[in-house]
């Protein structure tokens, strides 16, 4: 039987989100507690817990989340661990020099809740994008909630990971995952204008 590892946070009003964006909110509309059916609908942030950000998100003329190619949220993929220190920043000396799947989700260790929003968690330098991009990666994902900055304004991260044709996936609980070769399941919703889209990530132990 193979061994699932569940990457998304709980949904709830308890999920925290970016400052002054939209948190879950669900709304119920009927109750099968006095009718013969649920029905309920939600208001959120499309960046909400694991998600998926489309080029539309920092480009003007970017394409939406639902215009996306799914393949790269899909295939094999290598969970790296680096403990950075709150702040810091992930750098080329931070991944290895050779990939070993062409999808790389990274455990910064300075997100530690996705129930308390941490400003000081580690950006991604656009020189660490150029890296994995050199060596054929696909996909970067992380535990944080932003390739960029809490105070970035230039999203310059964003800007060099979608230039250089990756995909990104942020808000992944990775911390009770080991290292090692896996595979990726996590597809975004088909959302035609939307900025991202939450996305239930999965991966597939190999050795399961």
């Amino acid at each position: 039987m193979r061994v699932l590892h569940d990457l998304s946070p709980a949904i709830d009003p308890t999920l925290a989100v970016w400052p002054g964006d939209t948190p879950f909110q669900r709304n119920v509309a009927m109750s099968i507690a006095t009718t013969h059916l649920e029905l309920s609908a939600i208001a959120t942030t499309v960046h909400l817990g694991a998600h998926a950000d489309a080029p539309l998100h920092v480009l003007r003329d970017g394409a939406a989340i639902g215009a996306r190619d799914l393949a790269p949220y899909l295939g094999a993929c290598q969970v790296i661990r680096r403990r950075l220190a709150s702040g810091g920043t992930v750098r080329r000396s931070d991944l290895p020099t050779k990939l070993l799947a062409p999808r790389v989700l990274l455990d910064t260790g300075t997100y530690p809740t996705p129930h308390r929003f941490a400003e000081d968690y580690a950006a991604v330098d656009p020189d660490a994008i150029d890296a994995l991009a050199d060596a054929g990666a696909v996909l970067l994902g992380l535990d944080t909630p932003s390739l960029d900055g809490f105070t970035a304004t230039d999203m310059v991260a964003h800007r060099r990971l979608f230039g250089r044709g990756m995909s990104v996936l942020e808000g992944l609980l990775l911390s009770g995952v080991p290292e090692g070769l896996y595979t990726l399941i996590a597809l975004p919703l088909r959302l035609t204008d939307a900025d991202a889209s939450p996305v239930r990530a999965v991966l597939v132990d190999l050795a399961g």
